[in-house]
Order: structure tokens, then C-alpha cells, then sequence
């Protein structure tokens, strides 16, 4: 089940999924920064999270944040618990993301991955997202994708 992430009972385990599974891929971010994970919820705010859940009340086994600015669709993170991988969350969570963005008009999708997550980086090439360039001092790669035809 995909639905909105509902910050009193999700936020707990979007952090901790945030801990294990994001920050240690991160070139940039630390497990023990307090001030980062203090200003998750705040993050958070400032855009739409999906969660998908195995059960109408159970908790989040993968989820997608993501915003609009300027007609594009910027993912911002995308997490599914390890045990849980292999059985499509991402990929319908990045449809969500995908028809929200088009709903509103972007032309194209953005994001990040890690240099050392091949794994990610694999994942959205198949969902047609193409490496328009490295970025060294993140190292991420820089993928797009377009949402709709130009008119």
C-alpha cells in the first residue's frame, strides 16, 4: 500500500531507515550528526513524502521524498528496508512521485545518487532516468528524466 507519510506515527522509522541505509552511502553526510537528523521532520516539511506499508496500519517498509521548483520534479530520497527490497516499492513509489510532478506541471525529473551506490544508480536507469554528469565535490551522479513532451 502507497500513502502519505503521517509524521506522528512514520517519522521514527523514516529516520532510522535515513540512519542505516542512506547516510552510510553519503559523502557528505555523518551517522552521529545530531543537527542533520534533528532536521529531518523540518526536511520533511518542505515537500511530499510516500511510504509504503505492508498493511493499512503497519509501518514504513520503503518511502520517497520529494519536491517541486521551477517545473521540476526533485527526489530527494528513497529508502527501502533491505528486507523488504526486490518486491517493486521503489519502483511504484517513484510512479507516485512521477504522476504527483506531472500533475503539476514538471517537465522533468532530477536527482542524486552516491557514487558508491551502483545498486541506485542501476535502479533509475531502468526507470529511464539517464547520468547527465559527476558531481565531484558530492560525488553523486546527477540523473534526469523527462515527465512530459515539450509543447
Amino acid at each position: 500500500m502507497i500513502r502519505a507519510r503521517k509524521a506522528r506515527t512514520d517519522d521514527a522509522e523514516l529516520v532510522r531507515l535515513i540512519r542505516t541505509e542512506l547516510i552510510p552511502m553519503s559523502h557528505t553526510a555523518r551517522p552521529l550528526d545530531a543537527r542533520m537528523i534533528r532536521e529531518l521532520p523540518k526536511r520533511f516539511r518542505r515537500g511530499m513524502t510516500y511510504v509504503a506499508t505492508r498493511s493499512k496500519f503497519g509501518p514504513p517498509v520503503a518511502f520517497v521524498h520529494f519536491y517541486v521548483h521551477q517545473q521540476q520534479l526533485i527526489v530527494n530520497m528513497l529508502v527501502t528496508h533491505p528486507e523488504h527490497r526486490g518486491r517493486h516499492y521503489g519502483t511504484a513509489l517513484m510512479a507516485h512521485a512521477e504522476a504527483y510532478g506531472k500533475a503539476r506541471h514538471c517537465h522533468m525529473a532530477r536527482l542524486f545518487v552516491d557514487r558508491i551506490n551502483g545498486r541506485a544508480h542501476h535502479f533509475y536507469n531502468k526507470l529511464g532516468y539517464h547520468t547527465v554528469r559527476y558531481v565531484p565535490e558530492l560525488q553523486c551522479y546527477e540523473l534526469l528524466k523527462p515527465l512530459a513532451s515539450p509543447s
